[in-house]
C-alpha cells in the first residue's frame, strides 16, 4: 500500500483496527483508515456508495481521501456513547437520506459498478420498475438458489421462500418510491462517534424500500433503536403495517448470511419466510 500516493501524505503510524482495515496516521496530521477489498469492485463500490449517501447536512459518511483496485483510505471515526439526541438525529438523518431517491429500484450510485458486494457477499444492481418483482428477482432467488445448491436450507424453508416470492405484490404493503439505501444497515455499521452523532460506515448502497433499512436495524438489535424510529416515523412517517413487514426485508439479509456461514441463518431465514407469509 502506498499510502503518499493514495493521499499525498506518508504514514508516520499504523495500527490493526480488525479485519483488513487499519488505523493510519499520515505525516500530515490526518488520522485515517486504511482498508483492503480482494476485489477491485468493491473498493469502487464502497466509494461510491460513500459519495452518493454524503447528503449535506443528512448523516454523516466517512470521507475518502484515496483509494486504488486494493485500498481504500477514508476519515476514521473517533468512538463514543450512544445518547438518545445522536439516535433521534440518526433517525431524522435517515429519513432525510431514503427521500433523496434512487433513479429505480436496484439502481447502483453513480459511477458504481452492477457488479457489488454485500460484506463479503457479491450483489448485482440490476434494475427493475416495481419493488415486489425486482426483490424477488435480485434480492431472494439468487441467494435462494446459492443456499439450495449447498444444501444449507431444508425443504420447508425452500417452500417457505419460494411461497414468499410468489406472493410478494400481496405482501409488500403500499408502494413507495425507490429510496437511497445504505443497504447494509446492521448495528457494525451504525458508528456512535465522540463528535456526538452517528455515521454510517460499510455500506452497500442502493436504490431499494425504505423499510429494508429500518429492517436491518432491527435484525441483530440496535442501540436506541425505539428513539430511531420513533424519530424517522416522525420525520417521515412509515406506513400501516410495516412492522409486520420485518421478516419479509430482513429475508435478503439473512439469505446472504445463509450462503457466507450457513448454521443457524439458514433457519432464521426459513422463519422470516413464514413471518412474511403470515402478515
Amino acid at each position: 500500500m502506498n499510502l503518499e500516493a493514495l493521499t499525498g501524505s506518508p504514514a508516520s503510524a499504523t495500527a490493526p483496527l480488525g479485519g483488513t482495515a487499519r488505523r493510519v496516521e499520515l505525516a500530515d496530521g490526518r488520522t485515517v483508515v486504511a482498508k483492503r477489498h480482494d476485489h477491485a469492485t468493491a473498493v469502487r463500490a464502497e466509494v461510491a456508495g460513500l459519495r452518493w449517501l454524503a447528503e449535506p447536512d443528512v448523516v454523516p459518511l466517512p470521507e475518502v481521501h484515496g483509494y486504488d483496485d486494493e485500498w481504500l483510505v477514508m476519515d476514521l471515526v473517533e468512538p463514543g456513547t450512544p445518547t438518545q439526541a445522536a439516535a433521534e438525529g440518526l433517525g431524522r438523518g435517515l429519513a432525510a437520506l431514503h427521500a433523496a431517491g434512487a433513479d429505480a429500484f436496484g439502481a447502483a450510485p453513480p459511477d458504481g459498478p452492477a457488479d457489488a458486494w454485500i460484506g463479503s457477499a457479491p450483489m448485482r444492481n440490476e434494475t427493475g420498475p416495481a419493488w415486489p418483482e425486482w426483490y424477488a428477482a435480485h434480492r431472494i432467488e439468487p441467494y435462494l438458489r446459492t443456499a439450495v445448491d449447498q444444501g444449507v436450507l431444508s425443504g420447508a424453508d425452500v417452500r417457505a421462500v419460494e411461497s414468499v416470492c410468489a406472493r410478494l405484490p400481496s405482501l409488500a404493503g403500499p408502494a413507495e418510491p425507490p429510496a437511497r439505501l445504505h443497504g447494509d444497515l446492521w448495528r457494525g455499521n451504525v458508528a456512535w462517534a465522540a463528535d456526538g452523532r452517528v455515521w454510517l460506515i460499510d455500506p452497500a448502497a442502493h436504490g431499494g424500500h425504505r423499510e429494508t433499512d429500518l429492517a436491518m436495524l432491527h435484525l441483530f438489535g440496535c442501540a436506541q433503536l425505539d428513539r430511531i424510529v420513533a424519530a424517522y416515523d416522525e420525520a417521515a412517517p412509515l406506513a400501516a403495517g410495516w412492522r409486520a413487514r420485518i421478516g419479509l426485508h430482513q429475508l435478503f439479509p439473512l439469505l446472504v448470511h445463509t450462503v457466507l456461514f450457513g448454521g443457524g441463518y439458514a433457519s432464521q431465514a426459513g422463519a422470516a419466510a413464514r413471518s412474511a407469509l403470515r402478515g
